[in-house]
């Protein structure tokens, strides 16, 4: 009987460190671009009002751990975002970084010459709530440019 419950209890112990270390896992640059391309996969298939409404309403295909989807129009208007839909509608090409990088204007940029690409700046993270480095890969996708982020 002492033997059954020690084993109980470590099963118990198991259960209850998994899924506290899982939330602190970053995202790896492979899971983000995985989930761009998934998402640019979707926005394809589905069209921009299913897609960009499941982006925004933390889908979990779309939303794991600090991996999240983010949409920008060329103009710098955010169409999507899966940590923070109050930024949804709202023209962010003005928005700089701690450092004060325009980091929306630089995405918005790049995505005029390249199909694909990464770009450093600092944000909060939504599972730590601090201001982090962040580095975001991004696709362009007809006119839209659609990313997922890792903090390091």
């Amino acid at each position: 009987m002492r033997n059954s419950g020690m084993a109980l209890m470590a099963a118990l112990a198991t259960m209850l460190t998994v899924p506290a270390l899982a939330a602190t896992e970053k995202g790896t640059a492979d899971e983000a671009i995985a989930m761009t391309r998934k998402a640019v996969a979707f926005l394809s298939k589905e069209g921009p009002d299913a897609a960009l409404t499941a982006f925004t309403g933390k889908d979990p295909r779309f939303n794991d751990r600090d991996l999240y989807v983010i949409v920008y129009g060329q103009d710098g208007k955010c169409l999507a975002h899966g940590a923070n839909p109050k930024l949804v509608g709202k023209d962010l090409i003005e928005n700089q970084d701690t450092d004060g990088k325009f980091y929306i204007r630089e995405r918005v940029e790049a995505a005029k010459s390249k199909s694909s690409f990464w770009l450093d700046y600092k944000f909060t993270n939504p599972t730590t709530k601090k201001i982090e480095p962040k580095s975001t890969y991004c696709e362009t996708s007809t006119d839209k440019i659609v990313c997922v982020g890792i903090y390091k």
